[in-house]
């Protein structure tokens, strides 16, 4: 086998083994994500408790590192103690070496039977769950196909000189080849990938046994880093977990380093085959941390809290609450965590749409500036909960899920419009009342006023709409679209009124007044848009707004009384933001 040859094979079985590895989790994930979650969320009464029940846990995901995320979402809630969190860890930590083992026994020619099985459940299932346990199948199959690739690929590397020269060169320098393996496993995010490769290479005498144990070492590390970056920007509460394993694990693997050319022998009492003892060095590492550890557990977390503590500011509300990483493989799920920071988006929009006559009526510039924030921190999650379902959608969606995906992305993105539309306008012209000295009459304040409480009420209304996709409700808010609309034109005859009379607080203010007006009505326009999806799938919105062209002998022009005596029926919106009116 060429160079090139050798290189491109040893890539395409690494390749296919991180892509078996996930797609065994993400199967598992969809199929019992739930259960999974309740085991890990009620195991507190003990630390051998947790301990269990992430050894169990760890070894149906497959992943460590998966568990990780899935405890500092709890913890970052407050729904597991640090220390169970900690022992939970611990416990996952030694429960994905097991999954090794497993994969260590001669199953690799099963690999045909899983793959066909398989693809077979996955086409032909109905159900969901079913057709995840056929992705399962397919990953196991894939990484059983992997494993045959890469151990070939090791017999011949043994005999490749440029190979030896820059394997021996690495097994000489412990450190180096610890921090090597702890970066592939980093970038990996799949400590068992990557122990399952180093057991192909040692299998096939590719490395030496001491090499092979300090490459260990380092995909144990790289393992506990994972989590943690992953988790970079979020609550500190949820990064304690991921930080006090890396430390567990970084404090026992530092100390392992000089010993590393004694563990050999050691493990040889119990098997000589090169292969077994990588992955017997695997678990008895994880074994010894746990056991150094869980009776230090309290302390372990005392430290933790001290090296990460609590924000001494209040928490920064551009920061997403609800945008749970872990449930990213579960649509439905992560859907729920959309919906929710989305509602909490509309809390923000809504708490500046009441302020905002409060600063054009009372000339606050302190308001002003308060709504310029916060108008920011609206901009940041609506780009975080865009992204994130983004990243939700490259999973399979259902036909709900689709359309539940647009209505939260329409919605959160005509959020994002109206805190543009109180920022860059309604501020303006508070701004521009406050430098000239302007003053509404009683009458124009009044009714600004009455018009503004009736949009703060409709968005209210949609808030509630988009929560419960209530066709009663959405029908009640389409209506108001009209009844919005009747009210900016009788609102605009009374201020010409007004300026006919000649009143010079109404004259110097008559710019602001309906411009005011104007954006009030096309925030409403913005919050009336949500309607249209819940009552287009109701199957309670006209094709088209437009009276057909009448036949012979008919007059094809709309008399007016005809026309204003008729509420107008809103269309459809083509796309996001269409909702201008």
């Amino acid at each position: 086998m060429g160079g090139s040859e050798l290189l491109l094979t040893l890539l395409g079985g690494v390749a296919l083994l991180l892509w078996g590895v996930r797609m065994v989790r993400t199967g598992l994930t969809r199929a019992f994500g739930a259960p999974l979650r309740n085991v890990l969320s009620r195991a507190s009464k003990s630390r051998l408790t947790a301990f269990g029940a992430g050894v169990g846990v760890a070894g149906i995901l497959q992943s460590s590192t998966a568990t990780a995320l899935l405890l500092a979402s709890f913890a970052g809630r407050g729904l597991v103690t640090l220390p169970v969190a900690l022992a939970i860890m611990l416990g996952a930590d030694v429960g994905t070496t097991l999954v090794a083992q497993i994969f260590a026994f001669d199953i690799k020619w099963l690999w045909t039977v899983a793959a066909i099985g398989g693809v077979a459940l996955f086409s032909a299932a109905e159900d969901d769950r079913l057709k995840n346990l056929g992705r399962i199948s397919i990953g196991v199959g894939l990484m059983l196909l992997a494993l045959i690739e890469l151990g070939t690929v090791s017999g011949a590397m043994r005999e490749s000189p440029t190979v030896a020269v820059l394997l021996s060169a690495l097994g000489s320098e412990p450190v180096i080849a610890v921090l090597v393996a702890a970066i592939l496993t980093w970038l990996a995010h799949s400590s068992l990938a990557v122990v399952l490769f180093i057991l192909s290479l040692a299998a096939g005498g590719a490395i030496g046994p001491e090499l092979a144990l300090a490459l260990v070492l380092g995909a144990n590390l790289g393992g506990a880093i994972a989590p943690l970056t992953a988790l970079t920007g979020s609550p500190v509460a949820a990064r304690r977990v991921p930080f006090g394993n890396l430390i567990a694990r970084g404090a026992v693997g530092i100390a392992f380093i000089p010993f590393l050319g004694w563990a050999e022998p050691a493990l040889a009492y119990i098997s000589s085959d090169p292969g077994r003892m990588v992955l017997n060095f695997h678990t008895s590492f994880n074994l010894i941390v746990a056991l150094v550890f869980l009776p230090l557990l309290t302390w372990l977390a005392r430290f933790v809290t001290w090296m990460l503590p609590p924000p001494a500011d209040a928490p920064d509300r551009a920061v997403p609450q609800h945008l749970e990483p872990t449930v990213l493989d579960t649509p439905s799920e992560a859907l729920g965590c959309a919906m929710r920071e989305t509602l909490r988006v509309g809390d923000i929009v809504l708490d500046m749409l009441r302020k905002s006559l409060t600063a054009i009526e009372g000339n606050d510039l302190k308001i002003v500036k308060e709504l310029e924030k916060a108008d920011d921190d609206v901009d940041a999650l609506h780009e975080a909960i865009k992204l994130y379902l983004i990243r939700a959608s490259k999973n399979e969606l259902d036909d709900e899920e689709s359309r539940r995906y647009y209505e939260i992305l329409t919605f959160t993105t005509n959020l994002e419009h109206i805190g543009d539309i109180i920022d860059k306008n309604l501020m303006e012209l508070a701004n521009k009342k406050i430098k000239k000295h302007y003053s509404f009459s009683p009458e124009g304040l009044e009714e600004l006023k009455r018009f503004h409480g009736r949009v703060v009420d409709n968005m209210r209304l949609a808030l509630n709409v988009f929560a419960t996709r209530d066709v009663t409700l959405a029908r009640r808010l389409l209506k108001e679209k009209t009844t919005i609309r009747i009210k900016e034109f009788e609102a605009a005859e009374r201020h010409f009124a007004r300026l006919k009379e000649g009143r010079p607080e109404s004259i110097e203010t008559s710019a602001i007044h309906l411009d005011i007006i104007r954006d009030l009505k096309r925030i409403n326009s913005h919050l009336t848009a949500v309607a249209y999806p819940i009552l287009e799938a109701a199957g309670e919105l006209r094709e088209s707004r437009l009276r057909e062209k009448q036949r012979e002998g008919s007059s094809a022009k709309t008399p007016a009384s005809e026309t204003a005596a008729m509420p107008a029926q809103p269309q459809a919106p083509a796309g996001i933001g269409s909702a201008q009116s």
